[in-house]
């Protein structure tokens, strides 16, 4: 189990109203992925080392609660899905201060050479490929 992924809400962040902007959050998310593969040892500097990119293909959020100016935000990233292809991660945000759901989303990604063709992990990359598939946490737990 990794741990949360904590982020705390800068000013340039909020809107007008003093309220976090809503693209900030889809930034938040790309954030605690790339700590999250980080803490389970193949992190996106590896990967493109080793000439895998993992582009996003599609992303959800639904807002639940609203940050401002200073609220830490913790960031919970799980693996939601993979079958050797599309890599579907699940992230779940929460206020520090009161426990409060802020944000529950996914992302989809896929594998691909620097040239922009799709990879086969299994063929390829068994290592990264095992990792992936041993990380799905499925949506109960």
């Amino acid at each position: 189990m990794t741990r949360p992924y904590i982020h705390k809400v800068h000013y340039h962040e909020t809107d007008r109203m003093g309220i976090t902007h809503h693209s900030n959050y889809i930034r938040w998310m790309e954030e605690a992925r790339v700590d999250y593969l980080d803490q389970v040892g193949y992190g996106y500097a590896r990967m493109e080392r080793e000439g895998i990119l993992s582009p996003v293909i599609g992303i959800e959020c639904q807002y639940k609660h609203a940050t401002t100016f200073d609220d830490e935000v913790a960031i919970r990233v799980e693996a939601a899905e993979f079958r050797g292809v599309r890599l579907v991660i699940r992230y779940e945000m929460t206020r520090v201060s009161d426990g409060a759901l802020v944000l529950t989303g996914k992302s989809t990604h896929c594998f691909t050479t620097p040239e922009g063709k799709p990879i086969i992990l299994k063929k390829r990359f068994p290592e990264l490929d095992q990792l992936l598939r041993s990380m799905v946490v499925p949506k109960d737990q």
